[in-house]
């Protein structure tokens, strides 16, 4: 048993927890279609396969109809990366990735309005 304890350490203090981070992008916001967006995001990728975004402290969007948050690419937002509605204009906010969306496709992220189809601040990753 007492191996086994010490086993047991040993790869968490080697690996880590399963749900540690292993990797992060950053970026930071820069306004589109004539709306100010502004502040951080980062994108944290887990070893058990999770995903989250979190938009910094510093994140402001001064407004807009129906503001989503989700992925791109390359200067095209993607409809199937959508991440939920912004929860706030302002502040630290996190998103869960869906299983289903990859974050390793992607090398942006987007505030978009859903309904005029348009970008409202794009972070490129990095």
């Amino acid at each position: 048993m007492k191996n086994l304890i010490a086993i047991a350490l040993t790869a968490l203090i080697t690996f880590g927890p399963v749900n540690a981070a292993f990797a992060h992008d950053t970026g930071t916001f820069v306004g589109a279609s004539d709306h100010i967006t502004t502040g951080g995001v980062t994108v944290t990728k887990n070893y058990d396969g999770t995903a989250t975004v979190v938009l910094d402290a510093n994140f402001s969007l001064d407004g807009a109809p129906d503001p989503r948050v989700g992925f791109g690419k390359d200067g095209k937002f993607v409809a199937l990366s959508d991440l939920g509605a912004l929860q706030n204009l302002t502040g630290a906010q996190t998103y869960i990735v869906p299983a289903s969306v990859n974050v390793d496709d992607f090398n942006e992220v987007y505030i978009w309005c859903l309904k005029f189809g348009v970008p409202l601040g794009v972070a490129a990753l990095n």
